[in-house]
């Protein structure tokens, strides 16, 4: 999805909630949509103050809210005690690979596993809407640090 259709939807979300697109706002997404990785509010934080040092925790903590409640991020938990967002704005399903110990993360998509997914959702009788998968375990970097 391009920059300007994503800001057009969040655009669009916040005047149902009667909210209103302010520069913060809008800053907080182009940037949390550039990002190459998964990021805290913290890491997302502290690039957005190097651009605008007004911006504050709580603005971006709660733009984050407003950006998953309309569909343009998602939350990830990969048990490390904090959450990490990521852009939701292509609508491409993928999965992903954790390491343990550095906390790098790989996304992936297997179509082999998103059929055993279903079978297992029909043999159960569900019908599957969604999911999300992490996979744990540690990285060849790490591996090679470890022997």
């Amino acid at each position: 999805m391009k920059e300007k259709d994503t800001q057009k939807i969040f655009t669009e979300y916040l005047a149902k909630q009667n909210l209103r697109m302010t520069s913060q706002r809008e800053l907080i997404l182009k940037t949390l949509c550039r990002q190459k990785k998964h990021v805290t509010a913290e890491q997302l934080y502290e690039q957005l103050k190097k651009t605008d040092k007004s911006i504050g925790h709580a603005t971006v903590y709660r733009t984050l809210k407003l950006l998953t409640e309309a569909g343009i991020a998602r939350e990830l938990n990969f048990g490390e005690g904090s959450i990490r967002y990521e852009p939701d704005t292509d609508n491409t399903h993928h999965d992903h690979l954790v390491c343990v110990q550095c906390g790098e993360n790989v996304e992936f998509f297997d179509e082999d596993i998103e059929k055993l997914q279903q079978a297992v959702a029909e043999k159960y009788g569900y019908e599957l809407m969604d999911h999300s998968m992490n996979l744990y375990g540690t990285c060849s970097k790490c591996r090679g640090k470890a022997d």
